[in-house]
Formats: C-alpha cells, structure tokens, sequence
C-alpha cells in the first residue's frame, strides 16, 4: 500500500514566545523566552491532479497559527497549581509556588496544557492545526498530521495526530 505526504519546514513558520517549564518536583524554569520554529507533515490520499494539497493552500493556515503566539508569554491553564488572577486594569497575576508576576493581560496566552513543554505546545498545535484545515478542506481526507516545536536548533518536541 502507497501513501502520500507533505511536509513543510519554511522559514516563516516561527514565533518567539516567553515561558517557564515546571517540574515534577515543583521546581520551575526562571521566565524565558525562545525563538520557536515549527514544522508540519501531512499525509492524505492523492488528489485526481497527483496533490495531496496544493502548498499554497497549506502554508497560510500554518502562518497564522504561529502569528497567533508570536510575542506572547504563554502559560498552562491546565497546571494543577499555577493560577492566574485578573487584576484591575487590565493587568494579570501569574502565581507559582512563591512566585508572583504581573503582566498586561493581553500579552499572556493561557494554553490547554498542563505545562509549555516543546511536547505540549506540538499536541496543541497539532489540534489547532487540524481544526484549521478541516474546516477549509473537508473534502481532504487528512490520514495523519504532525507539528514538530523546535526551542532551539536540534531540539524539538512532536505530536502526531492519526484518523
């Protein structure tokens, strides 16, 4: 049996993002920023014109999901102990332990995940991903997709979602 992907590595699929890891014994990264890079692959049937997806139909959704982190601290929602609490202003307090930050509001992203590993931030891309293209493409029969995270040359985290 044949199958057919793409995979797609392009400079633009980056965003630079602050965060700060926790551990399984609570410690925690000091706050910390990378310059992320993303990349995709895709595999579907073979289109009548020999495509899985025209690349020009493909990179789009991808620059967006990206754009839409770009120069944000992103954060855990689903962390059992990190909070956050909205302060008057406009202005949020990010609480870890005996830690406490405060930030504009809307320059923080509160992520689905239990922490902003390379790993998670993959399976929440991988989601958003597959949102994105399912709702432009319906009629493309996605068999898998992965998105690698890179934080720093040779060092990235996957997540590959299977129908």
């Amino acid at each position: 049996m044949k199958t057919w992907a793409i995979d797609l590595a392009k400079e633009a699929f980056k965003f630079s993002a602050a965060h700060f890891l926790i551990f399984p014994d609570g410690t925690a990264e000091r706050l910390h920023g990378h310059n992320y890079r993303v990349f995709v692959s895709m595999e579907s049937e073979l289109s009548p014109h020999g495509l899985v997806i025209d690349f020009k139909m493909i990179k789009p959704l991808v620059k967006e999901m990206v754009d839409a982190l770009d120069e944000y601290w992103l954060l855990p929602g689903r962390h059992p102990v990190l909070r956050v609490n909205e302060l008057e202003g406009g202005i949020s307090e990010v609480v870890y332990q005996e830690r406490r930050y405060t930030a504009p509001a809307n320059e923080l992203i509160i992520l689905p995940v239990n922490n902003t590993s390379v790993e998670n931030l993959a399976g929440y891309l991988v989601d958003d991903l597959r949102r994105r293209f399912t709702e432009r493409f319906p009629d493309v029969p996605l068999i898998t997709l992965r998105v690698a995270v890179e934080e720093t040359s040779g060092q990235r985290g996957a997540c590959t979602w299977r129908s």
